[in-house]
């Protein structure tokens, strides 16, 4: 074998190593420092409000930074507080009429078993007692296999569910120690945001910090827009169910809305986890104006979301809306639902490294025509 050829060959194989154990050097040290990724992330955020307060009150800038955090933890006190009384009104209203709806639920059931099953129920009893002895087993048999199959499926999900709360109520301490460890980090990274970022500057090229520079700003434009983007879908689909919820004449339709607007966030599930029970509940007990009027609410949410999401995506983060529209169907069809939202951030990272240069680089240390300058300093 040509010798040039193996050279490359062994370049290309010292990348993907070092691509991979950059990933796993990646992962387990995140997995270790994870309150002080999240402080650095926090501590980059506030950053703006810090520089203000210094600014217009002119106080050291600790001061600012403590000042910062307790501006922003009194606000999202304050939201969530906000949010979770409208949401316990709201489930006090449904506390009042639940059982109301239960009972009517109960008695339409009720008469729907004595008018239509039952008498199906006689005929088909009628029918078993014609069969002989082995159509009767196979009968029984059949039967039995789908009671202990639903059986088993109901127990799992029920102990899906035991187990989901469990987990969540043992991880509350370990949450809530992170979350202390995150803020005391907030406070001193950005205390000493600028000495920090001074001694990175002398212990890093010059090259490198080009390079990173422009894979932040492009990693933070692409994020704070894919952000923005879903706040806004998130937001325009729970003004229409406000809307509609009201043209609905819908008790609490701000409660709804409010709770509808947290579940879209969820990527799998969305609005539908509410709506689908919600319509079904209303059919069966004959409510079908409410009952319609929720499934062209749900449709609208889902048009609207079709309709705009490449157009807002494309805006907010830079590609063009078909390019948008190909990287989601992409990644839907190779790893599910979770790829709409992956496939256009990972094509946006492939573009900003390819904007940055790093491939090149990459592509000129295979083929062994010079050497890479990112160690080098300027």
């Amino acid at each position: 074998m040509n010798k040039t050829y193996l050279f490359i060959a062994l370049r290309v194989l010292v990348v993907i190593a070092a691509f991979i154990l950059g990933i796993i050097a990646i992962f387990f040290i995140g997995k270790l420092t994870v309150p002080f990724i999240i402080g650095f992330f926090l501590a980059l955020l506030i950053n703006p409000l810090v520089e203000l307060i210094q600014r217009k009150t002119k106080m050291p800038r600790g001061f600012a930074v403590l000042s910062s955090i307790l501006i922003i933890l009194a606000v999202i006190s304050t939201a969530v507080t906000l949010l979770v009384n409208e949401i316990i009104q709201g489930f006090s209203y449904l506390s009042n009429v639940v059982p109301e709806h239960y009972n009517s639920f109960t008695i339409y059931m009720e008469k729907i078993y004595l008018e239509r099953i039952f008498p199906i129920y006689n005929n088909l009893l009628h029918l078993f007692q014609d069969l002989d002895q082995s159509q009767r087993s196979t009968i029984l048999e059949s039967m039995q296999f789908a009671g202990e199959k639903l059986t088993n499926a109901f127990s799992a999900i029920v102990q899906a569910l035991g187990n989901g709360l469990y987990f969540i109520i043992s991880k509350l301490p370990s949450f809530a120690t992170t979350l202390i460890i995150s803020l005391l980090a907030t406070f001193f990274i950005s205390k000493d945001w600028y000495h920090i970022v001074k001694r990175l500057h002398n212990k890093i090229p010059a090259t490198v910090q080009t390079r990173i520079n422009q894979i932040y700003e492009g990693l933070q434009r692409t994020l704070l827009g894919f952000l923005k983007a879903e706040f806004k879908l998130t937001f325009i689909s729970a003004v229409i169910v406000f809307i509609g919820l009201l043209v609905l004449r819908v008790e609490h339709a701000l409660s709804i809305a409010l709770i509808i607007w947290i579940v879209d966030f969820l990527p799998y599930l969305g609005a539908i986890i509410l709506f689908l029970p919600w319509v079904i509940y209303c059919f069966s007990t004959g409510d079908i104006f409410l009952g319609t009027g929720l499934s062209i609410l749900y449709g609208l949410i889902v048009l609207q979301r079709q309709l705009i999401k490449p157009k807002i995506l494309s805006s907010s983060i830079g590609i063009s809306p078909l390019l948008t529209l190909l990287t989601m169907y992409v990644g839907f069809k190779l790893i599910g639902v979770i790829g709409i939202i992956l496939g256009p951030l990972t094509f946006i990272l492939m573009k900003i490294l390819h904007e940055t240069g790093i491939f090149h680089d990459i592509w000129i240390f295979i083929l062994g025509k010079k050497k890479i300058t990112l160690l080098k300093k300027k």
